[in-house]
């Protein structure tokens, strides 16, 4: 199969990387029966351009080797003008007639001028050299042994773990598809957050106890996806590596510290409020206003002490995956780093994983028996039900809530534990299987919880529903103000 489609350019790049020399169509032109000459002069005039966009980039991305001169004439690439730039396929016999070679599906290599610039541009072309981990036939077109290290500023490496440094740099698909996703996740999340927390401001019957900590819920979550998001996909966009500076990467680590597990620690406090409301009614264990506003207060702290140690010695914060993002260090495995890594997947998610399941099974459990009590009384008084025929069609707001309380539960297994697997495996486990995707990948499933977390907790709640349908009617939300009666009652009791 012929590239008849992508120009595939040869020539010379000098250090800034501005001279790139194109020789004719994809393995046809300059080869053919002795015509390769005047085809390659035709090719230069044609392609110039073409070839100095191309020229730019490989300097921008091979600094040091391109600087060398390593990248010379001989050497040729393929651009796909879509979003990567990749080795075109040509039949075997086509090279074989133009460079006497065997390699395979690539671009045939012209013969260099000089025997050493030829061999150093085939053993970049060849695909059938052995080629590291997540390479494609070329590695993308970064130049043999170029790792993630290579790529990123000099300020920054002293940051990055020699861990990566064996890892070549990753399909810069990955970069676009991930920046692609957390697009989608950031907007998802400033219009989801943003609505809860203009909902809560402009309506008095939303600010009970209860929803302070939904609307702190939604401002961490807002505040995530705007310390983290325009970085991450600058990074994506500009190279697939941080190329924001040192600083820039402890302000990214800490701020997505600060405001993640706020958010964590919050939907703990939410299930000890539904747990107050729904076991303890009886018993005098409402929450106040006050009571709710330590308890925020404490939730921040309580991130803030955990997020502020590596700036005191105690772990870092470092690039992590495929380096758009920085995190905790949970790579190297001295004492230090391995200690607060126990310390963070103890605090930060054993205990409250341990509170929220303790609170809504006993939701769960208190709904139960009081399902079962109903039963048991109109079994007595010989009738089929004590509810009334508009409450066996409609169900209390509490019931609604511990219903989704469940869910929720599963939802934080599956957007927390992903990242505290990967966590205890840099720790303690084989850290070969931490590659730069499997790394990348836990901290943006992490993400996705600031985009479900407002409709969880808000938009399912009768009285947010009632809320936005006389704020915005066009929203297709329904809700009926009898579903509402009793939440209504039970946050009046709760405020008191």
């Amino acid at each position: 199969m012929y590239c008849r489609l992508f120009p595939c350019v040869t020539g010379v790049v000098t250090r800034r990387g501005t001279k790139v020399d194109r020789q004719g169509k994809c393995g046809k032109a300059g080869g053919r029966e002795g015509k390769g000459k005047k085809r390659v002069e035709g090719g230069v005039n044609r392609g110039r351009k073409e070839g100095r966009k191309i020229g730019e980039i490989v300097s921008k991305v091979g600094k040091d080797k391109w600087k060398k001169g390593d990248f010379h004439s001989g050497s040729s690439l393929c651009l796909v003008v879509v979003v990567v730039v990749v080795p075109c396929r040509v039949e075997a016999d086509s090279l074989k007639r133009r460079s006497g070679d065997k390699y395979g599906s690539l671009c045939p290599i012209i013969p260099a001028e000089s025997d050493n610039k030829s061999q150093m541009a085939q053993r970049m072309m060849n695909a059938s050299l052995p080629l590291p981990y997540g390479s494609s036939q070329v590695a993308y077109g970064y130049p043999e042994g170029y790792s993630l290290m290579d790529l990123v500023p000099d300020d920054v490496k002293p940051l990055i773990h020699p861990h990566w440094s064996n890892f070549p740099p990753v399909n810069p698909m990955w970069h676009y598809l991930l920046a692609g996703i957390f697009i989608i996740l950031g907007i998802l999340s400033f219009f989801g957050n943003g609505m809860v927390m203009y909902l809560f401001s402009c309506k008095k019957s939303l600010r009970s106890p209860a929803n302070m900590f939904v609307v702190n819920l939604a401002f961490s979550d807002f505040m995530m996806m705007v310390s983290q998001f325009p970085m991450y996909v600058v990074n994506c966009f500009e190279g697939g590596y941080w190329t924001l500076g040192a600083f820039a990467c402890q302000v990214h680590a800490f701020t997505g510290a600060i405001f993640g597990l706020t958010s964590l620690l919050t939907l703990a406090a939410i299930g000890y409020d539904r747990y107050c409301v729904i076991v303890k009614a009886f018993d005098g264990g409402h929450i106040s206003s006050g009571k709710a506003f330590i308890m925020i207060l404490f939730c921040w702290g309580y991130a803030t002490a955990v997020s502020i140690w590596p700036f005191f010695g105690w772990n870092a914060y470092i690039p992590e995956g495929i380096l758009t993002s920085c995190s905790f260090d949970y790579i190297s495995r001295d004492w230090g780093t391995r200690s607060f890594g126990l310390f963070l997947f103890i605090m930060c998610y054993c205990i409250p994983l341990l509170v929220i399941i303790f609170v809504y099974s006993q939701i769960v459990g208190a709904i139960r028996a009081h399902e079962r009590a109903l039963r048991e009384q109109a079994k007595k008084m010989n009738v089929q039900t004590l509810r009334s025929n508009a409450d066996q069609n409609k169900q209390s707001a509490e019931v609604r809530i511990a219903k989704v309380a469940v869910g929720n539960v599963f939802l934080w297994l599956l957007t927390w534990t992903p990242y505290a697997a990967v966590v205890l495996t840099g720790l303690f486990g084989d850290q070969d299987k931490l590659t730069p995707i499997v790394s990348a990948l836990p901290g943006l499933i992490c993400k996705t919880a600031s985009v479900y977390n407002p409709i969880m907790f808000a938009i399912s709640h009768p009285k947010f529903r009632l809320a936005l349908m006389e704020v915005w009617p066009w929203f297709c939300v329904h809700e009926n103000k009898d579903d509402d009666s009793k939440s209504t009652k039970t946050e009046s009791e709760s405020g008191k």
